[in-house]
């Protein structure tokens, strides 16, 4: 396939996976905001924080409070990272490959674009911010089923997965940072109430509450850590992303010998062996914000690589 529609797909899946997360992100703070007890520093900034952009939010609002921290995320179009701006994107990838895409996958795109910017021209705030960003993310799901559903699942889908994949891995990371930004001014509520209310939001943020609590009755930093990086079972895990990416880009090369294919294959495969031998404890231990950096700085590395060896 041209190697400008493989690009195309690949971004298009992978800003509707941004535009997701940072939803789900924004909807689980606004939770997380009323359960707390009142006195307790509001959980903005470290969100803020773990986007890695906090420099660019602090050139155009003054505080990040629950309002600034909402419109930069979901609203603010000179953002490159905000909900609109990457449904945008997403759009104008779909746009360019109508062909390789089918008519109800194009029109929920399209349909969720508009949604979103509606919102955003809107001079008044959203009567409900979590009911909101609660269609957003199921929107997105919608349009993940009709990919899937509704794509043959050759090249053009696998690119789509890896893009996918290689964005969940990295919000997944990037969210466990939320937690390390959040403990920093308060290592003395570790291990309490407060505690295990900010692990069991985080869990929310990736849906998997559920999923963690029939394995574990109770919420413990390191086997909260395990399930968002260790775990092969769970869709949303890192380590799960990066065994798909692997299986994604194998099905690309066909077994074929051109060594183009081995340098992304290589790092994934290490960053595989990697997370296969991790310890969660040891991983607290070690820094959990290093390891997480870390971690980012290899996804990073691979999407990198692939643009390099598909796209270029």
């Amino acid at each position: 396939m041209l190697s400008r529609v493989a690009e195309s797909i690949y971004w298009m899946a992978r800003y509707i996976e941004r535009a997701e997360n940072t939803a789900r992100f924004v909807e689980v703070t606004l939770n997380l905001v009323l359960d707390q007890p009142m006195g307790v520093d509001q959980p903005w900034r470290p969100l803020i924080n773990a986007t890695g952009d906090d420099e660019v939010f602090d050139k155009s609002y003054k505080s990040a409070d629950g309002e600034s921290a909402t419109r930069f995320l979901a609203f603010d179009k000179d953002y490159a990272n905000s909900v609109i701006t990457t449904l945008r994107n997403a759009r104008e990838n779909a746009r360019s490959i109508r062909e390789s895409l089918s008519s109800e996958a194009f029109e929920q795109i399209n349909s969720l674009y508009h949604f979103v910017d509606a919102a955003a021209r809107s001079s008044t705030q959203l009567d409900s911010p979590t009911e909101f960003f609660d269609t957003i993310r199921h929107q997105c799901h919608t349009l993940t089923g009709i990919l899937d559903a509704t794509m043959s699942h050759d090249h053009a889908w696998h690119f789509a997965n890896m893009g996918r994949l290689l964005e969940r891995a990295d919000k997944t990371s990037r969210i466990l940072d939320v937690k390390y930004f959040t403990l920093l001014p308060t290592v003395e509520s570790v291990g309490t109430a407060l505690d295990d209310l900010q692990w069991s939001s985080l869990l929310f943020s990736i849906s998997g509450f559920e999923a963690y609590r029939r394995e574990h009755h109770m919420i413990r930093s390191d086997k909260v850590v395990d399930f968002f990086l260790l775990r092969p079972e769970f869709p949303r895990s890192v380590l799960f992303c990066v065994e798909n990416i692997e299986t994604s880009l194998a099905a690309i090369s066909g077994g074929a010998t051109d060594e183009r294919h081995a340098k992304p294959a290589s790092q994934v495969a290490a960053v595989r062996q990697r997370l296969r031998e991790a310890d969660a404890k040891e991983i607290l231990l070690g820094g959990l914000h290093e390891f997480v950096d870390s971690i980012q700085g290899d996804m990073n590395r691979i999407g990198d690589t692939l643009s390099e060896t598909y796209f270029l």
